[in-house]
């Protein structure tokens, strides 16, 4: 098995790219992914909560996922999250990903009944232990894991790590101290990057890690050599435009402010969004252009680009 703990840094939630009738484009997906690698991030969590995945039918999950591995060619690490209410569904999808050649699983814990400890546990065993892949656990909060159940899943052979996208850092430390150092976290709110890391997660995973990459790679490397103070400055900057997106559509802003840096990813699948004509993308621009200068917001790139 791969040694996961090699698997670190900041990787987008990476979006999944629909043409004007909600269809899966591939070669907008293979421009966005050459898009956020020549933007030096570090790894792809693909087919997640962002990626739309639940409003994608399991076939067409699959074929995200050969697109994305037979597209990155080793580049980078990927991360297929195979989540689904059913653990048949599951096991397929992870199957599947594991002949396509990812380096890695994640899943939700089963959500909409209110599944017992035992379920979740028996969840990711069975899903484990279908393939030889690395699996990391997705803490969201939909269907929140606790950390005792945390501790408890992190006994199960080949579970590595979990994507942790709650607002109590502060089991991030236990998680460390608790379960093991070796235990991979992965700090899942954007919002909270620079806590996350702070407290000692490994890396991040976020759906604005898509549009505004240069914001977290330095915040990164700020609390990396201890200058809280910029990590800080940065963060405001990445929040100042995630609270302002998340009222107006978050996905669907992500895939617009890409666009503006010339890589589209094109639109967001009802309900959560649809297709955005010329005259809503013109007033969201001048919203954003009003942000910035109000903010003074410097050094995000499809801002720059407005």
């Amino acid at each position: 098995m791969p040694k996961f703990t090699s698997f670190s840094g900041v990787y987008p939630a990476m979006v999944t790219p629909f043409d004007e009738n909600e269809e899966l484009d591939e070669k907008r997906l293979r421009a966005l992914i050459n898009f956020l690698i020549e933007r030096k991030l570090e790894g792809l969590y693909i087919t997640g909560s962002t990626g739309e995945s639940f409003l994608m039918s399991p076939d067409e999950r699959k074929r995200v996922v050969e697109i994305t591995v037979d597209e990155v060619k080793g580049r980078i690490p990927i991360i297929a999250h195979i989540g689904a209410i059913g653990t048949r569904v599951s096991i397929d999808l992870a199957r599947h990903a594991e002949k396509a050649g990812v380096d890695a699983i994640s899943s939700v814990p089963p959500f909409y009944w209110g599944f017992s400890g035992d379920q979740i546990h028996g969840y990711y065993a069975d899903i484990t232990a279908s393939t030889s892949l690395p699996m990391l656990a997705y803490n969201v909060p939909m269907a929140a894991l606790g950390f005792d159940i945390i501790k408890r899943i992190a006994g199960i052979d080949g579970m590595v790590g979990v994507k942790y996208t709650a607002t109590t850092h502060h089991e991030i430390i236990r998680i460390k101290e608790e379960i093991g150092k070796d235990f991979v976290v992965f700090s899942g709110a954007d919002e909270m990057a620079m806590s996350g890391l702070a407290f000692g997660a490994d890396g991040v995973i976020g759906s604005f890690y898509n549009s505004m990459p240069e914001i977290w790679l330095a915040m990164r490397d700020a609390v990396k050599r201890g200058d809280m103070n910029e990590a800080k400055r940065l963060q405001e900057i990445g929040n100042a435009v995630i609270f302002f997106s998340l009222p107006r559509g978050g996905v669907a802003c992500i895939k617009r402010a890409m666009a503006w840096q010339g890589c589209d990813p094109g639109y967001v699948r009802r309900p959560l969004g649809g297709f955005i004509d010329k005259a809503a993308e013109d007033k969201l621009k001048a919203e954003f252009r009003q942000l910035r200068d109000e903010r003074q917001l410097r050094g995000v790139a499809f801002l720059d680009a407005l």
